[in-house]
């Protein structure tokens, strides 16, 4: 009997794909669109995630106040206390978890100064719109705050951030913090590995404020810690709903900008222009 050529063996071997490999994935499948139609629009769609985080912490901010900062860059001198006093307050322990950025940059004319970028706590914010889970949403006073029991971890707020201004939590919390308590004890409990956190306008010291009639911005104990340890004032706090906040009073008085106000995002942190040398 002649052996079988090359040619017949190829005609030979089994299919690629049995009648059972396609019945399988023709039930995957099926079970994908349905997900993805969930996704889209049931229980885990943009719309049905928006104001999960209100929902479950109704009590937290009153719409009666909007809160916003100005950042003086023609002022701050890059001393850093603002940013060893965030790390205290709000116990962040690790250089690399940094909520409030300061770094010296320049201007076109060569002009140096010190850029501070915090959490801008948008009134549109892409942050909320991407997380799947609602563990963060805009306080009705306007915070954009997060429910770390609630973070799955995903980084979607991270990425869609167009400020850079999030920081995913590698490492388990267990290193000590050596910015307390020269520069202030820790007022908020310590976020766990796994999830992101970021500025919160010291939301603690706000609530604080509402329930002991105390006013953010006036009363230094009950203002976020960047701004009341400025020892040049180049950081102002308020409500802006209120035309006489110290906040409501310097935009008055000055020419300010927000980050990229293009993108839409409506920032709730306003910068004062850096003076140019020999201007």
């Amino acid at each position: 009997m002649a052996k079988p050529t090359a040619q017949n063996k190829k005609r030979k071997k089994a299919p690629i794909l049995s009648r059972r490999d396609v019945l399988k994935i023709a039930a995957v499948t099926a079970s994908a669109v349905v997900v993805t139609e969930v996704g889209i629009s049931g229980p885990l769609s943009p719309e049905a995630i928006q104001g999960i985080g209100e929902e479950t912490h109704p009590n937290q901010g009153s719409s009666e106040h909007e809160w916003h900062m100005v950042i003086d860059l023609s002022r701050c001198i890059g001393c850093y206390y603002c940013v060893r006093a965030c790390q205290a307050v709000n116990d962040v322990a690790d250089e690399e978890m940094r909520w409030n950025l300061v770094f010296p940059d320049q201007l076109e004319d060569g002009t140096t100064f010190y850029m501070n970028r915090p959490c801008q706590h948008c009134k549109e914010p892409p942050c909320v719109r991407v997380c799947p889970v609602g563990a963060t949403w805009v306080r009705p006073d306007g915070i954009v705050t997060m429910d770390y029991k609630r973070c799955i971890g995903c980084r979607y707020c991270q990425v869609a951030c167009p400020y850079d201004v999030r920081r995913f939590n590698w490492k388990k919390p267990e290193t000590p913090n050596p910015y307390s308590p020269a520069w202030g004890e820790g007022e908020v409990e310590r976020r766990p590995r796994g999830v992101v956190e970021k500025c919160t306008f010291c939301q603690q010291r706000i609530d604080r404020a509402i329930e002991q009639g105390m006013t953010p911005g006036v009363d230094w104990q009950v203002t976020p810690a960047c701004v009341a340890i400025c020892p040049v004032n180049a950081r102002v706090f308020g409500d802006i709903r209120d035309p006489n906040s110290p906040l409501s009073v310097y935009l008055k008085e000055h020419a300010t900008f927000r980050l990229r106000e293009d993108w839409g995002t409506q920032p709730k942190v306003h910068y004062v222009m850096p003076e140019k040398e020999g201007v």
